[in-house]
């Protein structure tokens, strides 16, 4: 990884806002101001409908804010076009989503080779590079099985080595653990405190408080609006439980 100066960060947002034009205008975010150091592990908490998932696209780059700034490592992310905004996304951002979005009739391998595709590494290389990234979530046995025979907490970890086989210095996590049961979802916990003993920035977007535990450090997210989540643990009625068992299997 390229280092930063010890004064970057790798997100300063400053006012960063969401509206979705009407009518009626709908306001899904903002303004947020949040800054995360290189290395840092932050949990972003809160109900559904207050804009966490809005919040991880835009600093994603996913999708593109209303108002506000946004600089990734130091880029100034408003004055790069499409094709800029998708280099740099893929050059330094990994994703992992609650429900894996993996293609369920190939292998572990070729969904975790696909985070290469558009490298220009040659197809030898890659399948070198996604089978050390398997090898480093626990995987590199279950290279060839189909995607979709594979159990819950499996799937998560070939999605995790798949957001890794590009080497980025983010990692943003979008309910990782919410189709787990509590044993499998600790063990992803488990990798990805891992993950970021190893240097990896980690943002995790959660409902769950004991998610969020892991952490360095917690905001909260509440009608879009983030503040301070320093008493989380004392009221965590404050927050959306699951609702209903969750499904998984072994990790």
């Amino acid at each position: 990884m390229t280092m930063l100066s010890a004064n970057t960060p790798v997100i300063a947002a400053n006012g960063l806002m969401k509206i979705h034009p009407g009518p009626p205008e709908v306001k899904a975010l903002g303004p947020v101001d949040l800054t995360v150091a290189d290395g840092e592990y932050l949990t972003v908490l809160g109900p559904s409908g207050s804009g966490k998932s809005t919040l991880l696209s835009l600093l994603g780059l996913l999708d593109i804010p209303s108002g506000g700034e946004y600089l990734l490592e130091g880029v100034r992310t408003s004055e790069l076009n499409e094709q800029q905004r998708t280099a740099l996304r893929g050059r330094r951002i990994g994703f992992v989503f609650q429900d894996f979005q993996l293609v369920k009739h190939v292998t572990a391998l070729e969904n975790v080779g696909l985070g290469l595709l558009y490298t220009g590494e040659p197809m030898r290389r890659r399948w070198e590079i996604a089978s050390m990234a398997l090898e480093r979530v626990g995987l590199r046995h279950r290279a060839g099985a189909q995607a979709g025979t594979l159990s819950g907490g499996e799937q998560q970890r070939v999605a995790i080595a798949r957001a890794l086989v590009g080497n980025p210095r983010l990692l943003l996590c979008d309910e990782p653990t919410g189709n787990l049961d509590s044993a499998t979802a600790a063990k992803v916990l488990d990798l990805i405190d891992d993950l970021h003993d190893r240097g990896v920035t980690i943002i995790v977007i959660t409902h769950d408080p004991t998610t969020a535990q892991r952490a360095q450090r917690r905001v909260m997210l509440r009608d879009g609006v983030l503040q301070a989540a320093d008493d989380t643990d004392e009221h965590p009625e404050s927050l959306e439980m699951a609702q209903g068992p969750r499904s998984g299997g072994d990790a």
